[in-house]
């Protein structure tokens, strides 16, 4: 049948308009969605919270309380001291790498270039990234045997990829690249304009970027800053591969208990630990969406 026209002809309908249904919220179609989501997150989670609260052997306190005190408190530390610092030099030389990108023009290929190659190491992590690193650095590593030609031992240093310095190193290798990725849309919405405008008005260079485009480009930093934490906090087979488990880091804390290599009555520990790291990222990443939510408003 044709639909009528309002000008008295009739107007055939197309095959998409034939099949279209009328624009209404249809709640049955999520329900996939919220099966999925309540059967592998909120269903474990649940499960997780409720062995985490039961109290470990010969103690009166839950094992929540227990997996952040002593030992187990240090690990957190140690992890987030890992976190907040390679964050930290990541939001820096992120930053500093898109802004000296975005101002090279020619030649041209070279922008596309560095946005792939950010894209594929922000995503390189794990035992390949593990065995690279050493196979640069480790106590037999290329590097570290040409450094040591010229009379300098790393080790003598204090240096090891296993350590504190070393995982820190290999880090920065997937976060400076996530840095990257996000600033460079956040440098792009900075208009021409605006710098034009400040120049003409007298503004320096410094003024310009201390009163209009660091202002601007703070939410994307704070953003970028919680998500490289969230990032480096939830890394876990990296780190385990460059230390062969025996790193601090509290995922890997983890692994140890959930592989049963515990004292009797302490299993649920595990449990504890993931909980409280379950939490550290509900709480970064709530910040994270929230600032980014800010940072999206004047980049439309």
């Amino acid at each position: 049948m044709g639909q009528s026209d309002p000008k008295g002809g009739s107007r055939t309908r197309t095959p998409l308009q034939r099949f279209q249904l009328p624009v209404k919220f249809k709640p049955i179609g999520l329900i996939p969605f919220f099966g999925f989501v309540g059967l592998f997150l909120v269903w474990p989670a649940i499960s997780l919270f409720r062995l985490a609260i039961q109290p470990t052997k010969d103690s009166d306190i839950s094992a929540m309380r227990e997996a952040i005190t002593g030992d187990y408190l240090d690990s957190f530390i140690y992890t987030i001291k890992l976190s907040v610092l390679t964050a930290l030099l990541g939001v820096l030389l992120g930053s500093l790498l898109a802004a000296s990108v975005l101002r090279i023009e020619r030649p041209r290929w070279f922008r596309n270039f560095m946005t792939s190659f950010a894209g594929v190491a922000a995503n390189l992590g794990g035992i390949p990234l593990a065995f690279a690193f050493i196979a640069a650095l480790g106590a037999q590593g290329l590097i570290t045997k040409m450094i040591d030609y010229f009379g300098v031992n790393l080790s003598d240093a204090g240096f090891r990829i296993s350590n504190f310095a070393g995982i820190t190193i290999v880090y920065l290798y997937f976060q400076i690249p996530l840095m990257f990725l996000i600033m460079v849309p956040a440098f792009n919405g900075l208009r021409a304009s605006w710098s034009e405008a400040a120049a003409s008005l007298g503004a320096a260079p410094w003024q310009y970027w201390r009163y209009v485009g660091l202002p601007l480009l703070t939410p994307a930093l704070l953003g970028g800053f919680l998500l490289l934490f969230s990032n480096a906090f939830s890394a876990y087979a990296t780190a385990y591969a460059l230390s062969s488990g025996g790193a601090r880091l509290v995922p890997v804390q983890i692994r140890f208990f959930l592989q049963g290599n515990t004292i009797t009555g302490k299993d649920n520990l595990g449990y504890a630990l993931a909980a409280w790291m379950i939490i550290i990222m509900l709480i970064t990443m709530t910040g994270y969406l929230f600032v980014r939510r800010r940072a999206e408003k004047w980049q439309q």
